[in-house]
């Protein structure tokens, strides 16, 4: 549906090639993009860009100086990185008009275990309505729409009266890598949208997330006589129950396991800016929630195991200081370690690693905001849902570094991101990439 659309939005949408995106889209899943290997896909959509008479800045990213900046982080050693932007149209005057940046990550997930795939995760396949393959939804199906979206407006003929510019950017899951760099090259704009998997909601509020490892000492000795040691194990329970009360506490919800009040009680949520029951939040129980990912203890199966490491994934809440939080993470460490015999002697290590993922929001009535909400209304016939994410994005580094308002929207779900089996609806890949046409009109402006 498109009769809330003008006549130039119409004619820019006519010019949409679906077929065009899905093939290219295609072609993207089957370059295995992973963190660190991002190089032949970030070629081929600098090709597609030149190709298609965008005007392109590709450059090879200094790792070296981008590590010295204070808002970098990373989890994946690379050799080399690529940044791509391509744009159509010239820089707004002062007297009308607004640039708009398209930002969307090349980079994906590794795809598990290949057997519990239907297909091949490399090889994209179009069935029931979707695309299959890895990196479809998260979030090469989003990147897409974006340069479909700049293609056809140029290809209708459409003259912006501001630049509409698509980053193609590497290591957004490991840290924004990519984006950092795009925005230390000078490439900028007046509002930005980052084409995660919303649903084809509207987002301009998301959690951040911090990295963390814990690493609990025991005391060895033979599994025979178990009780002359102490086990990294055991001794890593009651700080995972101490993280649970603080999940609890943090996103103001009853504590999920029945012995949770066992130990001594916590601060509550004092000092947490964002608020857990805001109705951009409403349809998360835990909006910012505390996951220990990866777990590792021992080095013989016949021994008690002296070392335990534990590594996870922290949820900041919007608003908070990031520092804020940090210490009411070390804190409730501290007293879990405090309350038991063997830990208050032999504190628990806390490191704070890999990526960073702050919080970042953008006023609901910011026009880049107001411009997405009101394309997908005028494509769809229906008002966006609008709301927050509990997951981190480069919108942290597009908010808080470039200083630039940025809003999530984009095809797909996330809930099947990082999963077997990932996909995009076509659906949503040709109702984003048009109301993606309509909100670039909308913000930039025609000429």
């Amino acid at each position: 549906m498109t009769d809330g659309t003008s006549a130039v939005e119409r004619r820019a949408i006519e010019a949409l090639d679906v077929d065009g995106l899905v093939a290219l889209l295609s072609d993207l899943i089957a370059i295995p993009s992973l963190d660190g290997a991002e190089t032949s896909a970030q070629r081929r959509v600098a090709s597609w860009m030149e190709a298609e008479g965008f005007q392109t800045d590709v450059w090879s990213v200094d790792l070296e100086g981008l590590a010295r900046h204070p808002d970098w982080c990373h989890e994946v050693e690379r050799d080399e990185a690529l940044g791509v932007v391509g744009w159509i149209g010239e820089p707004a005057s002062r007297d009308a008009g607004r640039d708009l940046l398209l930002n969307g990550h090349i980079d994906v997930v590794p795809v598990g275990d290949e057997a519990a795939w239907t297909g091949t995760p490399w090889d994209a396949a179009v069935r029931n309505g979707r695309v299959y393959g890895r990196g479809a939804a998260d979030m090469k199906g989003g990147l897409c729409c974006a340069l479909f979206a700049a293609k056809a407006l140029r290809d209708a003929g459409v003259r912006l009266s501001g630049r509409l510019s698509v980053a193609s950017v590497v290591g957004e899951e490991d840290g924004g890598t990519g984006t950092l760099a795009t925005l230390v090259r000078g490439h900028t704009a007046d509002g930005a949208v980052v084409m995660e998997p919303t649903r084809l909601h509207v987002v301009p509020a998301q959690a951040g997330s911090l990295m963390f490892r814990l690493v609990v000492h025991g005391r060895s000795a033979h599994g025979c006589v178990r009780e002359e040691g102490v086990s990294a194990v055991e001794g890593f329970m009651p700080l995972l129950a101490a993280l649970r009360r603080l999940e609890a506490e943090r996103c103001d919800v009853a504590p999920a396991s029945p012995d949770a009040g066992d130990a001594e009680a916590s601060p509550g949520r004092a000092g947490v800016a964002g608020d857990p029951r805001s109705p951009l939040f409403a349809g998360y129980r835990l909006p910012w929630p505390i996951e220990v990912g990866t777990v590792r203890a021992g080095d013989w199966a016949s021994s008690v195991p002296d070392t335990l490491v534990a590594e996870g994934r922290y949820g900041i809440a919007v608003g908070e200081d990031v520092a804020a939080a940090r210490r009411a993470f070390e804190e409730a460490i501290a007293r879990a370690a405090a309350a038991d015999p063997w830990l208050a002697g032999h504190p628990p290590e806390i490191e704070w690693w890999g990526g960073r993922f702050d919080p970042a929001v953008t006023d609901p009535e910011d026009p880049v905001v107001t411009a997405v909400s009101a394309a997908v209304t005028a494509v769809t016939g229906a008002a966006p849902v609008l709301e927050g994410v509990p997951y981190g994005s480069d919108a942290r580094l597009l908010v808080n570094v470039g200083h630039i308002p940025t809003v999530l929207f984009g095809p797909g779900n996330v809930r099947v991101a990082h999963m077997p089996d990932e996909h995009v609806p076509l659906t949503d890949l040709e109702t984003a990439a048009r109301c993606l046409i309509v909100a670039a009109t909308r913000f930039c402006g025609v000429g």
